[in-house]
């Protein structure tokens, strides 16, 4: 029997949110046959950020039953289940410490539909729970509410079971709780001092050297995941770590770069397990002999210049399809439909292709679109600042691209004129303008479309 469900909470410090809203889906394996939804009254605030994405507000809860109200209802469902979540640590870790403030000792075995979804439908360009099933062309409705999110959760948990034939993955997935290991009182000291913020961290053995060096946007929860994880990297670095330090960026995309280039400098011996680089195939434009440009997604090369990077191959399709449509691009010179000469692609048939496969669009038309394209999602030979969140209120980051290369990052004042260059110039720590950074940079730009962007004049 499985209790699948889904928490929303009020955000905050690690350990301190409360839940806000709670669904529960007793499920057999085959049907629902029970269920439980309720808001709660979390008596604490809710950070704006949460109103803003769940819209859930204080209002709303006023009259809601506070979480002691509901306890008993909660144990009575999830009774002999194993709690089935999106993120089960999370959600599990919600609730433990919500029954730790009544005395109660919560304790069920989890199972993550996260981790599962990663064995059984490998390749996804996400695994966020929105843009998964999405994908799959699993409806869902109320997404950031805890009951749309737990009735997708069943969903996407049923198409799981049906994937893994053997039963045995499934089985292998689920955790026993009981058995959790205890961070001892080394690594809770360590976990203690650090703080629930965006940045780098650096984890130091006997004699300060470092052995591992990781971003998060929640150190301190990233931190205690290695305290506390199985596998048999954490396990070593539970055995030889002796300290944490950390370095606030405020930006994921400063946290990213940075631990990009330390790694690359320091090579901790626990970061030498990654086996590739940072992407697995690139956009590359070409021009066929009728003046077409042609786009092609092909295994990345380092001897070819590509426009963009993809993490893997599922993600630059889906980046191209996606192209396709915004952009209304032939299908066969993108690549994604063989090109037969004469013979026109499926999307002219349905008069969303101008014609260019079959030379009825110019080439010089045809060619401006794609071009639009190219110059959004590459930022070869342009000069310009990438502005993003500063490490208080008042500050802000930069990463400053000098004709089309990264030239490195820093914080500034928002008291500061930024489009100065010599100010920006002077504030900019150099990094190296290699690959994997180019790639870290047209990634985030691509996810983050609302990113403030400043051109220079060179």
């Amino acid at each position: 029997m499985y209790a699948v469900l889904d928490i929303e909470t009020t955000g905050g410090k690690f350990n301190e949110e409360g839940i806000t809203e709670i669904a529960i889906y007793k499920y057999d394996g085959h049907t629902v046959v029970d269920q439980f939804i309720s808001l709660v009254n979390p008596e604490r605030d809710i950070q704006p950020f949460v109103v803003k994405l769940t819209g859930i507000n204080s209002n709303m809860l006023k009259n809601a039953p506070k979480f002691y109200e509901v306890a008993k209802r909660i144990i009575e469902i999830t009774e002999d289940c194993i709690i089935v979540a999106h993120n089960s640590e999370f959600d599990y870790r919600i609730l433990r410490t919500e029954f730790k403030r009544l005395g109660y000792e919560f304790k069920r075995k989890t199972l993550c539909t996260v981790e599962l979804s990663k064995d059984l439908i490998p390749d996804q360009a996400s695994y966020s729970l929105g843009k998964l099933v999405r994908s799959l062309g699993i409806p869902v409705t109320d997404r950031h509410r805890a009951n749309g999110d737990a009735l997708a959760t069943v969903k996407l948990f049923k198409l799981l079971q049906t994937k893994d034939t053997t039963k045995q993955i499934i089985q292998s997935s689920v955790k026993d709780t009981l058995k959790t290991k205890k961070l001892d009182n080394k690594l809770i000291d360590i976990v203690e001092t650090l703080p629930s913020v965006t940045g780098v961290y650096y984890i130091h053995k006997e004699g300060g050297d470092i052995i591992y060096i990781g971003k998060s946007r929640n150190i301190k929860r990233r931190v205690n995941q290695h305290f506390t994880a199985p596998n048999s990297k954490s396990k070593k670095i539970q055995l030889h770590v002796t300290a944490v330090t950390y370095e606030e960026t405020g930006s994921e995309l400063i946290a990213l770069l940075k631990e990009s280039e330390e790694i690359k400098r320091v090579k901790p011996i626990y970061n030498r397990s990654r086996k590739r680089t940072h992407f697995t195939h690139a956009l590359y434009a070409t021009k066929d002999k009728h003046g077409y440009i042609n786009l092609k997604i092909d295994i990345a090369d380092g001897r070819k210049h590509p426009i963009t990077t993809f993490s893997n191959k599922q993600s630059a399709k889906h980046f191209m399809e996606r192209a396709v449509e915004t952009y209304n691009l032939c299908l066969q010179l993108t690549n994604l439909e063989t090109n037969i000469p004469g013979k026109p692609c499926f999307n002219h048939t349905i008069k969303t292709c101008n014609g260019s496969c079959v030379n009825e669009e110019s080439a010089e038309d045809y060619n401006l679109r794609v071009q639009e394209l190219l110059d959004k999602n590459s930022y070869v030979f342009k000069h310009m600042i990438i502005v993003d969140r500063g490490r208080t209120i008042d500050e802000r980051s930069a990463i400053y691209i000098k004709d089309g290369k990264f030239e490195g990052l820093g914080f500034f004042n928002l008291n500061y004129q930024i489009n100065n260059i010599k100010v920006l110039e002077s504030i900019i720590t150099k990094m190296e303008n290699n690959r994997d950074a180019q790639h870290i940079i047209q990634s985030y730009l691509r996810s983050h479309k609302n990113l403030k962007t400043i051109e220079l004049m060179p």
